[in-house]
């Protein structure tokens, strides 16, 4: 199997493995942690966001991010957009909504003496941008899939 293949096999997999993550928080870890009472949801997703630095997790999501790019760029060469969807896909739906939505909310979030006040907000607005980000995920590891 030559290398591009590998590459992109992998990658499908690993979109797949982000995606399934994220869809865990929208499915049932943001639902449990809002019905807990506020300031106990609150402190969990600032313990949550604080343990995300240093897991297995971040390095996999953020580093599909240069591997897309570099994909994006080899197909394109050989006009192989559906790879060039899916790499754009991830950059913008996963990586960017991430960067500019969801890091911002936590910084801000982590920042709050008393987040419980936030919190409502935080959960509605945090929890839609992950629902983007779990469908850019999934769709990216699909496209890559149909281009494998």
């Amino acid at each position: 199997m030559e290398i591009y293949s590998l590459v992109l096999n992998a990658s499908a997999a690993l979109c797949l493995i982000v995606a399934g993550v994220f869809l865990a928080f929208s499915d049932f870890v943001m639902d449990g942690l809002r019905h807990a009472a506020p300031d106990v949801g609150a402190s969990a997703m600032q313990w949550i966001n604080r343990r995300v630095y240093g897991s297995v997790f971040l390095v996999t999501f953020l580093g599909l991010g240069p591997v897309c790019l570099g994909l994006a760029v080899i197909s394109w060469s050989s006009q192989d957009f559906i790879v060039v969807a899916g790499a754009l896909v991830y950059c913008a739906g996963v990586i960017g909504v991430t960067l500019l939505g969801n890091v911002p909310m936590n910084q801000r979030l982590d920042a709050l003496s008393v987040p419980q006040r936030y919190w409502p907000d935080y959960d509605k607005d945090w929890s839609r941008l992950n629902h983007i980000r779990t469908s850019a995920a999934a769709i990216s590891g699909v496209l890559f899939m149909a281009a494998g």
